[in-house]
This record gives C-alpha cells, structure tokens and sequence, in this order.
C-alpha cells in the first residue's frame, strides 16, 4: 500500500518494525506457533521482546509516562497494520491482546495504587492479564444482559458467576471482570469492572474451551464462587463499567481492523506469488481470468477496507465516538479479511489448507472476527437504524 501521504516519522516507524519482522518475527514463526517445546518458545519470544525494548519501541499503545512508545493514537494505527501480518507480533512488542486494552483502561480509570500493583508490572512484561466478560448463557452482543453478580459485604466485592471465552487466562496474574453490582440501577449503570487476582480464592478455571481446531489454546471457561477481592478493586467507580468497555472497545476496534488489514495484504501477497509461480495446464495461474478477477477484486476490498478503517481512526482521534464509522469497518473488514484468506487458499490448492503456509492459521481466526468484538448482524442493526434515524427526522445521511 503507498505511503506517499504519511508523514516522515510514521514512515520511519513503520519501515523499522517491518525490517524487525523480516529479521525476527517471520523467521521465529513456526517455532513460537508450534504447540510443543513450550520452554524453547517462552525463551525465543523474551528475546523478542528484548530486542523491542533495546529499539525503543516497547508497548506502542500506551504514552511514555505510562511506560509506552508516546507515539500518540494515529501512529499506532499505522503501526498495527503492519504488526497484524503475525500472529506473534504484537507480543514481540508487548501490545497483545487482552493485556494492551487492559493496560490503556488501567491507565485511563486506575487509582495510583492499581497503577503500581498491576499497570507497572503488566507493561513491563513481567506479568500477563485477562479480560472476563463474555457468558454461556447470555448473548454477548447484549451486555446489559450479563449475570455474573459482584455484592457488597463490607469492604470487599464477592462475586459469583460463570464467564468463557476469558483469552489468556492460564497464566494471568489478574482479570478484570466485568459483572453486575446494582441490578436496580438503569441498564448502563448496572455494570462495574473489578480487578481480581487469579490467586484469589473462588477464582476457578474450569477449561480452555476448543477453538476452530485449537485444543490447547488459551480461552478460558471460568468460575467465579464466592469469589472476595477488596472494593479498592473497583476500576473506576461502580456502575462505570458499561462506559469503561465503550472507552476501550471503539479504539481496540480500530486496532484489530487495522491488524486484519496487514492479515489480508500478507494472504493477498502470497495469493499473487503463487500466482506466477505455479503452473497448470500449461500456463501460470497468474493467467487464468477467475484469478485474475480474485486478484483484481482483491486490491478493490483491501483497499476500501483500510480507507474505511482510516477515516474512523481519524474522526476517534479528534474525538469523534465514530459509531456508525466503527460498525461499518467491523463488519466490512472482517468479511474481506475472510474473502481474501480463502482466495488465497484456493490458489494454493492442498498446500493452503496444509500448516506449511501462514494461511490456514489466518484463515481460522479469520472466521472468529465475525463474532468477537460484537457480531457483524448487530453492528449491520446500528449502521442501518443511525442511517434511517437521520431519514426519520427529515434529513439525509451525509456520505464524508
């Protein structure tokens, strides 16, 4: 993708983390992604990690006095459109999820003393978190809906309930948890997010549930019983927890399109090269009208899918909430996210579906984009009623 219309600086940062990745991440790949020798890979990706740190280009998402790059919100965008081209990246440079959103709201809503106990320690490294919010028996898309409770005995929270889809949790010194802790007060009020450590009694993990495939991956099926943590472990105040996830979720939404955009350029490069250099029937496929038309249809999504994601980035910058704008790139982008992986896999034929190639990994988490960070049938549900809300009231949407 050209770079004409960036400025200097997001050029230098972007050219040095792709030179990183073509020396170390691309390289180290299939050993960090390999679910043996577990040591040897823990080993390999605090080296990387190292190395990020010794180029001064630690933990992108949060400012200098947080321990981060300082680089602001717009550079990081563009930085993450690069570190999504591997799975393994965002780690090497200490921006993971969920430990990065949890991080920026620590940042954001934590008193200096969750700062000191559990922000410093986190963005150093030194310790990883979890984010437990999703329930079995309730429809993530509706969070008002939760049912995990946190009540008041004294000054601790006791919270009882059951979450899954809790990422990262083997291994997390502390979630945040999102749960009930008024149930009289209105719907988005009704929410606090409540840090608690994952040695604290009641705090039980049940199972890392199956994944498209991935039997020992890491989200996790949780228990909460009779679960005490102080009520200094509030983030925020009670009742902030519905404004806390919004805080987090329109800038993590933007993250994570602009990382499928590097997913999708990376498949769509390996699409082209396989292209050229596999022949059949007598000639490159390169050659061949339908993958010709894959390829042309290709830079026509990929491109609308990152002018799309930039035109969001740029209204949340300025302070914009982009609602309508972050809807439309969650949706848009996860299906050309999943277009183009395929694409790329029918070019490759047996070897696209085979683990000698990035893509049927990427193609996997692909199809879980659909649904994580809202499903695509809600955000489609508030583009069209903000579009016809402005109909309504005798006026026109403005197309920007």
């Amino acid at each position: 993708m050209p770079e004409s219309t960036m400025s200097p600086e997001v050029r230098e940062i972007r050219q040095k983390v792709k030179t990183f990745m073509d020396e170390h991440i691309y390289p180290n790949e299939p050993l960090i992604l390999e679910e043996d020798h577990q040591p040897e890979r823990e080993r390999l990706m605090l080296d990387l990690q190292a190395r990020t740190k010794a180029m001064g280009m630690w933990a992108p998402h949060l400012p200098a006095e947080a321990g981060g790059m300082g680089i602001g919100f717009m550079k990081y965008v563009y930085m993450n459109e690069i570190l999504g081209r591997s799975p393994i990246a965002p780690r090497a440079f200490g921006a993971q999820a969920p430990d990065s959103g949890n991080a920026e709201i620590l940042w954001q809503f934590g008193t200096p003393q969750q700062k000191e106990t559990w922000l410093k320690p986190l963005v150093e490294g030194q310790i990883r978190s979890c984010f437990s919010m999703t329930e079995p028996d309730v429809s993530g898309a509706d969070p008002t809906g939760l049912q995990t409770r946190a009540v008041r005995d004294g000054d601790e929270w006791v919270i009882n309930g059951h979450k899954w889809f809790t990422s990262g949790a083997y291994g997390a010194s502390f979630a945040i948890v999102m749960c009930v802790s008024d149930p009289d007060s209105p719907p988005h009020r009704r929410m606090s997010q409540i840090i608690v450590p994952t040695d604290a009694p009641g705090f039980e993990i049940a199972r890392a549930v199956p994944v498209m495939g991935e039997t020992l991956g890491n989200h996790c099926e949780i228990y909460y019983r009779d679960c005490r943590v102080p009520v200094t472990n509030t983030l925020g105040q009670a009742g902030d927890g519905f404004m806390i996830a919004q805080k987090r979720l329109g800038p993590g939404r933007i993250h994570h399109c602009m990382r499928w955009l590097g997913q999708m350029q990376r498949a769509f490069e390996l699409m082209c090269q396989r292209s050229l250099s596999r022949v059949a029937f007598g000639s490159p496929l390169a050659h061949k009208q339908t993958v010709q038309n894959w390829i042309a249809d290709s830079v026509a999504e990929i491109q609308a899918a990152r002018l799309l994601t930039l035109h969001a980035a740029r209204k949340i910058d300025q302070g914009d909430e982009a609602r309508v704008e972050i809807s439309l790139i969650k949706f848009f982008g996860a299906k050309i996210l999943h277009d183009v992986i395929d694409r790329a896999i029918q070019v490759h034929g047996a070897l696209g579906v085979s683990g000698d190639t990035p893509l049927e990994g990427m193609y996997r988490q692909a199809r879980a984009a659909r649904i994580y960070d809202g499903p695509d049938e809600v955000h489609r549900m508030v583009v069209a009623r903000r579009v016809l809300q402005a109909f309504s009231q005798g006026s026109v949407w403005e197309f920007e």
